[in-house]
């Protein structure tokens, strides 16, 4: 159960982003709903988004499992669920989305994709757990801005999904629109 109502007052902000959202989603996104609360706040989160969607410097199924991870370790269902959706709309292999909350144990993944998700994983804790030796590891494979834009979307994602988390929100169901039926 969410701990904010997802109907906010009707703004033009708000009718607008929801037409969007619907749109490019097929739904009006609960975080979106939850932040239309506060226009400002809203406002400065979709700008951020528009930009982050523009960062392309990183594999993108290096960044998926990144997020994801984080998503994972917060325990972030909305999270974990948009993103499966998301990363497969995006072309990133399906059964890689579904290994992430049991990565050590798959054999889905490379070597510089289970180092990546062990820095998310090191990223979300509190305390951070970030080594030397897992940068320099991760610093083999991804330039500077490789690692850089890794990063910001690890701290990114920590930040959605325990605003999410934090509300309440929960999975809207998107992984099932592109889960093949048994």
């Amino acid at each position: 159960m969410t701990r904010i109502p997802l109907d906010p007052p009707r703004t033009l902000t708000v009718r607008l982003t929801e037409w969007y959202s619907r749109r490019r989603f097929g739904a009006v996104l609960d975080p979106g709903a939850a932040l239309a609360h506060n226009g400002q706040v809203l406002r400065t989160y979709l700008r951020h988004e528009l930009s982050l969607a523009r960062w392309d410097r990183l594999d993108p199924t290096l960044k998926a499992l990144a997020v994801m991870s984080s998503a994972a370790t917060i325990g972030c269902s909305w999270c974990m669920d948009f993103g499966y959706w998301e990363s497969a709309e995006r072309g990133v292999d399906p059964a890689k989305l579904r290994d992430v909350p049991r990565w050590r144990d798959s054999d889905v993944y490379s070597d510089l994709e289970r180092q990546v998700m062990a820095y998310a994983e090191a990223m979300t804790a509190t305390p951070l757990q970030v080594t030397d030796e897992m940068v320099a590891r991760l610093r083999l494979h991804l330039d500077d801005a490789e690692l850089v834009e890794l990063t910001m979307m690890i701290s990114v994602e920590n930040s959605r999904s325990r605003f999410n988390s934090a509300l309440g929100l929960t999975s809207q169901g998107f992984r099932d629109r592109c889960e093949i039926p048994a």
